[in-house]
């Protein structure tokens, strides 16, 4: 089903210098030979050659082919440094800047990720095949974190139905999980008992199915940084950011409910779901609100959306539960 939102000229959300580039994105990254790793400091900007043979439609003129979904034509995207230096990923630190001070040490290729469970095509993928079949598109998403924070951020990549439809998963496989890679050697953060390692996330297969779902390679025309979930993510916009499952290494599809990281850790506070309701608080802090990341004024908040803005689109995937109870 095509989400009719509307279109974003390239050039009233990313530098020129990163969006003329764009036709290219990701030819160095993934193509022949290419094996360096990103630092957390910057992303490539690939040099003009043979992206369109990964298939990146993106007209950079005046229209974008893929699909785009702004969240609102009033709402300006973060900026690169914003987005790529305040995050939340426990894997290279608690802190919000951790990620971006120690995930350069993260070895990104060779990559692989194993696909099991109840589908009829699975096995271990090395990142480059398991890529070449999607033409990427660009996204401008909400992102909301269960800590009461939010940005916009235009990410690139390509819907998740895409790549779950293509390992053909059987009449049994109602849920789909995922792991995070488990390298504590380049990974400090997993050295300490703060989770149980390596981190997994799920979701319904009518959830993952939903177009809105979106695996991510990139962000603003660039090679997703380390710092960011490189090489491969997950990006659920109408879900807390802890479901946006970062460094993916498996993906397994089940036909029960899949553990989950920081239900495992507190289920009382993070549920399975996690679906963004500004009318469920967390049991420490109200959801009614959320601080803008780059707002100047540091302590003015906005009003939540149910479901991140995005009810329109997922609304019926939750009818007849309560979305109190299966917060």
């Amino acid at each position: 089903m095509a989400l009719r939102i509307p279109r974003v000229i390239p050039s009233q959300i990313t530098p020129p210098e990163t969006y003329l580039n764009r036709r290219a994105f990701l030819a160095g990254a993934f193509g022949a030979g290419a094996a360096a790793t990103l630092g957390s400091a910057a992303a490539a900007v690939i040099p003009a050659q043979a992206g369109a043979a990964l298939g990146y439609r993106y007209d950079a003129a005046e229209s974008v082919d893929a699909l785009v979904h702004a969240p609102d034509q009033n709402e300006k995207p973060n900026t690169w440094e914003q987005i790529t230096n305040y995050n939340n990923y426990y894997e290279f630190g608690v802190g919000k800047t951790d990620p971006a001070e120690y995930a350069g040490e993260l070895q990104t290729r060779p990559w692989n990720v194993a696909v099991a469970g109840e589908a009829e095509v699975t096995g271990s993928f090395p990142l480059e095949a398991f890529m070449k079949p999607y033409a990427l598109e660009e996204r401008i998403y909400r992102f909301r974190c269960v800590e009461a924070w939010s940005m916009v951020i235009p990410w690139v990549g390509f819907p998740l139905a895409q790549m779950l439809k293509r390992f053909k998963p059987t009449s049994r496989a109602k849920y789909v999980a995922f792991e995070t890679l488990y390298r504590p050697s380049q990974m400090p953060g997993q050295r300490e008992p703060i989770l149980q390692w390596p981190y997994r996330e799920g979701l319904r297969i009518d959830e993952a199915m939903n177009p809105l779902a979106f695996m991510v390679v990139g962000l603003y025309g660039r090679v997703l940084p380390n710092q960011s979930g490189a090489p491969l993510r997950l990006i659920v916009p109408w879900k807390y950011g802890f479901k946006s499952i970062k460094a993916i290494v498996r993906i397994v599809f089940t036909e029960t409910q899949p553990e989950t990281t920081w239900s495992q850790a507190a289920s009382g506070e993070y549920g399975f779901y996690a679906n963004v309701n500004p009318d469920v608080p967390h049991p420490r802090w109200s959801q009614a609100t959320e601080r803008r990341i780059g707002n100047p004024f540091f302590h003015e908040r906005q009003a939540t959306l149910l479901f991140n803005g995005y009810a329109n689109e997922v609304a019926s995937l939750y009818k007849g539960m309560s979305l109190h109870r299966y917060f």
